[in-house]
């Protein structure tokens, strides 16, 4: 049964009772400084930036995890909205760059690979293509167009929706590259729907719905919309162009969100409406994109059967994004939130603290530590729904006082106290005292907690304290639960 344990804390020290005031000003302090994500991310052991790849981050585990939980969650999403996820390679010939118009229109902004036998000009006794150059793709749309062209395709199998993470490359100046937010290789949560021009409205609204649906989530309702129009630089006929703008105009105008227009900003193939992010220093950032474009399919020649005509069509390709870059949505989220992560995402969700010098206490912490990391451990090979959290202990001979202002310090979510007094019980009575650490919506965490402590627990509402203030002792199965659950409400 659980039950408060604010009392409890007395035999682990009188330390543990400033901690709250120290809570607050460690609140203060946090305040005053700037969230500058990299400064964040160091402190969290998150990424590293090395001159032997500039703009190309190494990620540290807990950094990894926060980028995995981000795809985890869109990949969940996926089958909502009709999308499926494909693989496609990293590198292309010349001639394939040259068809989609990148060699000519996005050239610079390209990574050229030399391969084996590459010399330039064309040998008699190659075949066609071999002696070529290869780009390092900056975007994933030719290949998913090849998808598309790799078999025949009817009016009934539209619209084909494909999602993308492979790993895009783009040659950056040395001078822009920025922390996660301007990068040489990052992720991109890539997709292209292929569709008939009467689907446009419907796709166009359905991925502006997703954006908002992830944005939402994510506690992130600020966002701005742009519609960058027709550059400079473009392919295509300038009635095309006029068309796909007019219909991104009608999506937004649908949408009944405000929105600006940036004319000239369109990409080279075709108008597109950016969603923008602001960071801590009031710098906008694009993060999501819905581009429409009806050069891509003509110069791959891509088309499907229509029972209408004896002429097959060419359909339309929307480019759409959700978070865009997944490093620089990362590097927004590191901000918005200070490095207190939603527990759902976070890579330091929990710390068991030990009391004391006590070996056979430390041993228990780490033995605790492990059965709240796996709850579905079992013998041999685990399944794949198994669930596991992000756990660690802290057996160290600091006071548990130091011990709780650092586990709030490195960001983790909750703490449990495990003293001697967890020596005594008997091992299937097994408790500890769990309390919330930090959190970017504290006000709605704890009343998620009290929902579950007396929805499950059957706590009445005058026991309950404030987690901000107290803890609460639960055992390791009503510990699980109560993570799973805030796992499931992505809290």
């Amino acid at each position: 049964m659980g039950r408060t344990a604010g009392n409890d804390h007395k035999e682990y020290g009188e330390d543990i009772g400033h901690t709250e005031q120290s809570r607050k000003q460690d609140q203060r302090a946090g305040a005053e400084e700037p969230k500058d994500h990299r400064a964040i991310a160091s402190s969290r052991d998150l990424f590293a930036l090395h001159t032997s790849s500039p703009g190309s981050p190494l990620f540290q585990p807990s950094g990894t995890h926060v980028l995995q939980k981000l795809q985890a969650f869109l990949r969940a999403q996926y089958p909502s909205y009709g999308l499926q996820e494909v693989l496609t390679p990293t590198i292309y010939k010349k001639s394939l760059w040259e068809t989609s118009g990148h060699w000519d229109n996005y050239k610079d902004d390209m990574f050229a690979v030399i391969g084996r036998g590459v010399q330039g000009g064309h040998d008699p006794e190659r075949e066609i293509g071999e002696n070529e150059e290869y780009g390092l793709k900056p975007m994933n749309c030719p290949g998913h167009c090849l998808l598309f062209q790799s078999r025949k395709r009817s009016y009934k199998d539209l619209p084909i929706r494909y999602a993308d993470f492979s790993p895009l490359h783009r040659n950056e100046l040395s001078g822009a590259l920025s922390g996660l937010t301007r990068l040489r290789r990052f992720h991109q949560d890539d997709g292209h729907i292929f569709c008939r021009h009467e689907q446009i409205k419907r796709e166009i609204s359905r991925t502006l719905d997703f954006v908002h649906l992830v944005y939402q989530t994510l506690n992130l309702r600020d966002y701005k919309l742009r519609l960058g129009t027709r550059p400079e630089q473009f392919i295509g006929t300038i009635d095309d162009w006029d068309t796909a703008e007019t219909r991104l105009r009608s999506a937004l105008e649908e949408s009944g969100r405000l929105y600006s227009i940036n004319r000239g900003d369109g990409a080279f193939y075709g108008p597109k409406i950016d969603v923008l992010l602001t960071d801590a220093d009031g710098k906008d950032h694009q993060t999501a994109t819905i581009q429409l474009d009806f050069q891509l399919p003509k110069r791959f020649a891509l088309e499907y059967h229509t029972p209408e005509s004896t002429k097959n069509e060419t359909p339309v390709l929307i480019h759409r994004a959700i978070l865009g870059s997944v490093e620089r949505f990362m590097a927004l989220l590191v901000e918005a939130y200070n490095g207190k992560w939603p527990f759902w995402m976070s890579p330091c969700q929990l710390i068991v603290l030990t009391v004391g010098e006590n070996v056979n206490v430390r041993k228990r912490g780490e033995d605790m530590a492990r059965q709240l990391a796996s709850p579905d451990a079992r013998p041999g090979a685990q399944t794949l729904n198994a669930r596991s959290f992000m756990v660690d202990c802290d057996n160290s001979d600091q006071s548990v006082g130091r011990k709780i202002l650092d586990a709030r310090r490195k960001g983790y979510s909750f703490y449990a106290v495990v003293g001697e007094r967890n020596l005594k019980q008997p091992p299937d009575q097994q408790t500890l005292d769990l309390s919330l650490a930090s959190h970017p919506k504290e006000h709605d965490i704890q009343g998620a907690i009290k929902t579950f402590l007396q929805s499950r627990i059957k706590t009445s509402q005058t026991e309950l304290v404030s987690t901000h203030a107290g803890s609460f002792s639960l055992t390791i199965q009503q510990c699980q639960d109560l993570m799973t659950e805030l796992d499931s409400r992505f809290l």
